[in-house]
């Protein structure tokens, strides 16, 4: 006998989900984990902040970005929420009015945790390439690490991997390079 077919989550479903959890729908799975660690969080707002003045701002870099935490992108029927995302402006020119982005990033890091490692890597990755995200950045406050992706021909191409204090200059963010040791927390 075959298994009852699961009803698929809705934005409603995600919605409801308590505070402080993090909720997505990922091909009709509500998907929820708690909020980031402290060792994952100091990473995100690290690399935030490197990224964020040349290329955002344009202060010491060719800006031409919008540079968000945590925006709620809705690709599809699926709802993310990556750690960091980036748009082109040229791609989108004013950022929406509404509380969520329907506009494919070109550019999406995810920060690993235990409990988010999985879901990341085996689930998000192939659906960021699926919409069509252009760049891909993981990042490991446990090993210590930054790994570079490109989307070629609907597959993710690693470019680099960066380790504990190494200079990362890494696409599409490779015009002004910073130390990786600055997202550690020790």
């Amino acid at each position: 006998m075959a298994a009852p077919a699961r009803r698929r989550a809705t934005y409603e479903d995600l919605c409801r989900v308590p505070e402080p959890l993090v909720a997505e729908i990922i091909d009709g799975e509500l998907i929820v984990h708690p909020r980031p660690a402290p060792k994952h969080a100091r990473a995100t707002s690290m690399l935030g902040g490197e990224i964020i003045h040349p290329f955002d701002k344009g202060r010491g870099g060719p800006g031409g970005w919008w540079i968000l935490d945590e925006p709620e992108c809705h690709l599809g029927d699926d709802v993310v929420v990556p750690d960091l995302a980036g748009w082109r402006r040229e791609k989108l020119p004013r950022l929406p009015d509404t509380a969520w982005f329907e506009t494919v990033p070109d550019w999406v890091c995810e920060v690993l945790s235990p409990a988010t490692y999985k879901t990341n890597r085996h689930r998000k990755m192939p659906l960021y390439a699926r919409h069509g995200v252009a760049h891909l950045w993981l990042v490991d406050p446990e090993a210590r690490t930054l790994e570079a992706y490109r989307l070629q021909e609907g597959r993710w191409l690693l470019l680099a991997t960066f380790s504990d204090r190494e200079t990362v200059a890494a696409e599409p963010f490779a015009a002004v390079p910073f130390e990786l040791g600055g997202l550690w927390a020790d």
